[in-house]
């Protein structure tokens, strides 16, 4: 993110009229209000709903365009056997300070099951400042996790995704730009002084990289995800309501990809559609219109043959920083377009 003062501002001033005009009746309730959540992964194992979500927490920084003021230290995974049922907390998962190469800010996590063993991936500053993605086992589902003494090698960013294609191969999605720092790895190596695009330049893309048979590793060098318009044109950065800022997700629905995404500063949940897990996949439209708060992220899942927006807004406390998770029904259109949801009647 910026360090502008002008910027950082006027990101506020957004933020607030964004706030106002949503007070209105939330579709859905916070899951839990015991802790505050934010960016949650939702899936499925042995039979129950789980979610891993970041743990907000009281910093005392002030709001600043790098994210500062998100200083989270450990994660929870909750859990239910039903949408509607009461949330289990299970606890910390996995926290900050056991894990080895860790300086600060654990953000946004994932996880993946795979032959007896949970995964957790997670994006973390190294004692450098610079972000990297971790990945922890565990043989349950809600840990605790035992995370691995480095990083895994080639990666950057933050808000990793996993995707488990049909014929069993996974992927990770990962990127953010601002204070998830993408801007800075446009060369392939890291930047400090990397910038972000000006309005003409190609937007910024999310990456993918094939996950190695042990979870623990890439196959290979990540790859751009290319967006497009609807007439096949790459967005640019002036693009800012469909181009994407941070949060990537990818689900499947009828044979077809997609892509679901952040837009950050204009605070959208867009996606795009491919036949192929590296795209180019092409913009459809808008999954969730802008909630209470600044940031929005998500997850779309399945469960029991239907699906299921995850979200988060900040019903419970007002401030950007400390967010509550939610969910919605997700609904498709016989073309397989995705009925865009307003969080607030």
């Amino acid at each position: 993110m910026m360090k502008s003062t002008l910027i950082t501002a006027s990101l506020v001033v957004f933020s607030l009229g964004v706030y106002a005009q949503a007070k209105k009746q939330p579709i859905s309730q916070p899951l839990v209000s015991h802790i505050f959540t934010a960016d949650p992964s939702a899936h499925v194992f042995e039979g129950k709903i789980y979610i891993y979500p970041s743990h907000d927490i009281e910093t005392g920084v002030s709001q600043n365009g790098d994210g500062d003021h998100f200083d989270m230290r450990d994660i929870h995974v909750l859990s239910m056997d039903k949408i509607g049922e009461k949330v289990t907390d299970h606890g910390i998962a996995i926290d900050k300070k056991d894990i080895p190469w860790a300086g600060r800010q654990l953000w946004a996590p994932d996880a993946a099951y795979k032959n007896g063993t949970y995964y957790l991936y997670f994006p973390l500053k190294d004692k450098n400042d610079v972000f990297k993605i971790g990945v922890a086992t565990s043989k349950k589902p809600y840990g605790p996790f035992k995370a691995e003494k480095e990083p895994i090698k080639g990666s950057f960013s933050i808000d990793p995704a996993v995707f488990k294609d049909s014929d069993g191969s996974f992927y990770l999605y990962f990127g953010g730009i601002w204070g998830g720092q993408l801007q800075r790895w446009a060369t392939g190596s890291y930047n400090p002084d990397g910038k972000l695009k000006t309005p003409n330049e190609v937007a910024f893309s999310p990456k993918v990289a094939k996950l190695s048979a042990d979870m623990k590793s890439f196959t290979e060098e990540p790859k751009d995800v290319q967006i497009l318009d609807e007439n096949g044109k790459v967005l640019l950065e002036s693009d800012n309501t469909k181009r994407f800022f941070e949060g990537a997700w990818m689900h499947k629905y009828k044979g077809k990809y997609y892509l679901s995404y952040s837009t950050g500063d204009t605070h959208f949940v867009s996606y795009a559609t491919s036949d192929n897990p590296y795209g180019p996949f092409t913009y459809k439209g808008v999954v969730l219109n802008p909630v209470e708060g600044w940031t929005t992220h998500h997850s779309i899942v399945e469960i029991k043959g239907k699906w299921y927006l995850f979200y988060h807004d900040v019903q419970l406390s007002g401030k950007t920083h400390l967010r509550n998770i939610k969910v919605t029904e997700l609904k498709y259109n016989p073309d397989g377009t995705i009925q865009t949801i307003t969080a607030y009647r």
